[in-house]
Parts: structure tokens; C-alpha cells; sequence
């Protein structure tokens, strides 16, 4: 009855609606002990992909298996083998901690000694000891997002589902989140993640999908994806609008790809290889007669290969 294949595997999945593609020949290879990541403005596609892998929407087209099971034939399978992790928390404000891990394991038809068992053994790793017996609704947003993921872990799934699992989080709290989640990959979980935070996906992915009007326009690991745009990118401030044209087409000479130009800040930022030479470009602005008030190098970053990808797209 299952595959041979745990993780998550897709091939040619797609979802309409009406005469809407919300999802069209999406294709996925997550083995498992890793990180995908699924980016995207709004209306992507990203939800629609996550409803149809976790059974709460059937594909129009194509094929997907979860945790060795297909999506529309064993869709029992796969709920018990997943967590899913909402953008917004799903436990129970007015129950404390222990109490809502304790009735999620009792759904899980875990004994009443089991489900204590577990819920402990949740609470402990996910440092919310001394919270245990306050109610939900008291906590903070980092510890509402940890009980959440606790939740999700009650039954100890083999794939783990997060949607947006750091939003609304402060720094602090969403390294701890991110501390987590590289414990749980490394216990052999499989995690689809998608997120506004394209560092989050940068730090945490080993794979990465890039969804543009329910397509895909990338696919690769983080740094397989920066390469794609250049390695590094340079920033060239100008003291005058009037030269923002000629800055650009100096810099157009030792570029990979295309130029920005940001008219309000005055700046000029292009792609390079990383040995191309800042003195070369300091020289090659100063013979045409730019003056530059800020010249910086930076590597490429996910938001340059997103706002990269999904300009062209929409252009």
C-alpha cells in the first residue's frame, strides 16, 4: 500500500479552479531529513500546494505521494503520518499547555498515561517547563508558535508541514524556532516550509521551489539559485539623479545580468561574477565623470533571485 519512496514526491501536480490554475506542473523531490522550501509572493500558489499534500484539497492533475502514501488514494495514511503548523496557532487558548498536548495525543488514540508521557517529553524539549500549566492564551507570540509545533509533534509525524511558521515572530525567538526545526531534520524529519522570509528559507533549506502565479520559475538549492543571478552584487550611490543612466551603463560592462536602478535613493545595483574588480569599476566611473557618493559589494542574497525571477515574470 505505500510507496517505495517516503518524504515528499510530486510529479506534474496541479490544482483549478474553475477556469483558475492556482497550481500547475508543480514537481517536488524531498527526501527525507530535509528541508524544502516553497517561496512565493501572495497568491502564488504555496497554500494550494500545501492543501493538496496534506489531502484537504484533491489535485486536478498530476501525482503526489506523502510519507510513502498517495494523496487521493490513502488520504488516512497520510494525515497520520503529517503535522501541519498553520500561519496562525491552532491549540486551545483556554487550556493550559500540558492540557492541550495531553488532548491531542488522546485524538492520536494514545492511552492517557502515553499521552501524559508525551506531552512531557514536547514541553521539556521545547523549553515551555515553566508555562506548562498556564493557559494558552497568556503566552507570548514565540511561545503560542512553540506550543503550536509541539502540537504538531505530539504524534511523532514523518512529514512535518509549516506554513509561514516565523511570522510575527521577534528575532530571538525565531532563532530558537529555526534551532528547533534543524533538531527535527536532523532526527529524520521531512519539512515543507513556506515563508515571506526568504533568509528563513536560506538558512533552513536544502531545496527551494520558487511559485510565480502558480508556476514554477526555479527550482535548486540556495546557493544553486544565487548563482543563477551572480555571485555578488555591487551598489553604486550617485550624488545626482542626472547620472544614475550614465552610472548604469558603466556598470552594464562588468554586469552578468540586469541592472536596478533606485531613482529615490540614487543607487545603481548590478550582478557580477565574484572576481570582478572594485578598483576596475571605481576607475572605468571615474573616467566617464561620475561622481560616486558610495560604492559597496554585498554577496546575492534569496530576495535578489525572488525579486529577480518574479520581475521578468510579470514583466
Amino acid at each position: 500500500m505505500a510507496a517505495a519512496h517516503a518524504g515528499v514526491h510530486a510529479s506534474g501536480l496541479g490544482k483549478r479552479f474553475g477556469d483558475l490554475w492556482a497550481l500547475r506542473d508543480l514537481h517536488i523531490d524531498a527526501a527525507p531529513g530535509t528541508v524544502l522550501g516553497l517561496l512565493g509572493h501572495n497568491g502564488a500558489g504555496k497554500t494550494t500546494a500545501i492543501r493538496v499534500l496534506t489531502t484537504l484539497a484533491r489535485p486536478t492533475e498530476g501525482r503526489a505521494t506523502v510519507a510513502g502514501y498517495d494523496v487521493e488514494r490513502f488520504p488516512a495514511l497520510v494525515r497520520s503520518n503529517i503535522g501541519v503548523a498553520s500561519q496562525q496557532a491552532t491549540v486551545d487558548g483556554l487550556l493550559d499547555a500540558r492540557l492541550n498536548l495531553e488532548l491531542i495525543g488522546r485524538l492520536h488514540r494514545l492511552s492517557r498515561t502515553d499521552a501524559r508521557r508525551r506531552a512531557d517529553e514536547l514541553i521539556e524539549r521545547f523549553a515551555l517547563t515553566d508555562a506548562a500549566d498556564r493557559l494558552v492564551k497568556t503566552f507570548s507570540g514565540g511561545m503560542r508558535r512553540r506550543i503550536d509545533l509541539a502540537a504538531c509533534l505530539v504524534a511523532t509525524p514523518q512529514v512535518l508541514f509549516l506554513d509561514e511558521p516565523t511570522t510575527g515572530l521577534d528575532p530571538r525567538s525565531r532563532e530558537d524556532l529555526w534551532d528547533m526545526l534543524r533538531e527535527l531534520v536532523a532526527d529524520g524529519t521531512t519539512v515543507i516550509l513556506t515563508t515571506q522570509y526568504l533568509e528563513e528559507a536560506d538558512r533552513l533549506a536544502d531545496d527551494i521551489v520558487v511559485l510565480d502565479h502558480g508556476r514554477t520559475v526555479a527550482h535548486g538549492s540556495p546557493e544553486q539559485l544565487k548563482r543563477q543571478i551572480g555571485d555578488d552584487r555591487i551598489i553604486v550611490t550617485v550624488a545626482l539623479a542626472e547620472e544614475l543612466s550614465l552610472a548604469a551603463s558603466v556598470l552594464s560592462r562588468f554586469a552578468t545580468g540586469d541592472l536596478t536602478m533606485d531613482a529615490r535613493a540614487l543607487t545603481v545595483t548590478a550582478s557580477t561574477t565574484s572576481d570582478t574588480s572594485l578598483v576596475e569599476v571605481v576607475r572605468a566611473l571615474d573616467a566617464n565623470g561620475v561622481y560616486v557618493a558610495d560604492l559597496t559589494r554585498r554577496q546575492s542574497t534569496l530576495d535578489d533571485v525572488f525579486l529577480s525571477l518574479t520581475e521578468s515574470e510579470h514583466r
